[in-house]
């Protein structure tokens, strides 16, 4: 029988983290041990979706066709981005210095967190003064997004690791049809997405918009989110792989950034966008309207990097998904 998240026997035992289908996946709390901070967790069902947008929509960009029906494996994320408390519990090793202050023995978790490496240290405060805690953490590169994840599975013994481009889009889309989830009238977007009109130039604390109808928030707006794959203008149209698909990195640069920000307005929730060694100088494509887990990034409106962050997956480690992911870390 497959166990959705009993990993092994040293697992940090967290109620409703195991299903052992998906009909029994319910939401639930992921701890951080040896802090008071917690990421809430949110289960998506497995099923199929239209990805990309249709030729017919305003605006459209080439590269978000052609429209390719794909079929997806249920899968938890958090839900909401991953704020700068959290990111700076690995980033500033906060929980292992509590540990050592307390003189509280380490747990086999402890010793593998403790070989897991921190992000280089910042050359300046890396939320420019915007305010950290509950605001989503920022300008980080994927690697370190990638790393965070890694940090966080050790940490807890569940895998989780960032999202794939298809994931996110359905999680976006939440089981709609339109351009956004919550219908077709950009109008609407204020009620969802912290925006260039509304942010007052500076993002927000996650969580304060309505959620999507699967109760993930900040999916349309504040800042976007890094996901697994390489960026390619074509792939849509060369995949023939349309079960849990994703464009595997082969080389460093270009990578996918989804979701919208508070620099620029969301178009809907097929938009990309490429991030490549010059993407702190660059805008090539404006992400969809939805984000969640993933940290990294470097710039703020014009300089898409600084308005970049993430949000954590987890699948099903019997699965085929969470088995063959290792592939998707490729290149730094």
């Amino acid at each position: 029988m497959q166990v959705w998240g009993d990993d092994s026997d040293r697992v940090l035992p967290v109620p409703d983290s195991v299903a052992s289908s998906e009909s029994e996946m319910k939401p639930y709390t992921e701890l951080i041990e040896h802090t008071e901070l917690e990421i809430a967790v949110v289960p998506i069902r497995g099923g199929t979706f239209l990805m990309g947008s249709p030729e017919s929509e305003e605006d459209r960009n080439d590269d978000e066709g052609p429209q390719r029906e794909v079929k997806l494996s249920p899968l938890w994320m958090s839900k909401f981005e991953i704020t700068w408390d959290q990111y700076d519990a690995w980033g500033e090793q906060i929980d292992q210095l509590r540990r050592k202050m307390l003189s509280i023995e380490p747990t086999p978790r402890d010793l593998l967190v403790d070989g897991i490496s921190k992000p280089t240290e910042p050359y300046t405060d890396m939320s420019f003064a915007m305010g950290k805690g509950d605001y989503p953490a920022i300008c980080m590169t994927q690697h370190a997004a990638r790393t965070y994840c890694k940090w966080l599975s050790a940490k807890t013994g569940r895998y989780y690791r960032l999202p794939t481009e298809a994931e996110w889009e359905y999680a976006c889309r939440a089981g709609t049809t339109t351009a956004y989830s919550f219908g077709d009238d950009p109008d609407e977007l204020e009620d969802y997405a912290w925006l260039f009109d509304n942010s007052d130039d500076t993002y927000q604390e996650v969580g304060q918009m309505k959620p999507n109808p699967w109760g993930l928030y900040d999916m349309h707006g504040n800042v976007a989110d890094w996901v697994l794959d390489q960026y390619d203008e074509g792939y849509y149209g060369k995949s023939d792989n349309d079960n849990d698909p994703l464009s595997i990195p082969l080389q460093l640069y270009p990578r996918v950034v989804r979701g919208g920000g508070l620099g620029r307005r969301s178009r809907n929730a097929s938009q990309r966008r490429a991030r490549g060694f010059q993407w702190r100088v660059e805008e090539a494509r404006s992400p969809g309207p939805a984000q969640h887990l993933v940290p990294y990034g470097c710039s703020w409106s014009g300089f898409p990097g600084r308005s970049t962050a993430g949000r954590t997956v987890r699948t099903g480690e019997s699965g085929k998904v969470g088995q063959d992911r290792s592939r998707a870390n490729g290149p730094r």
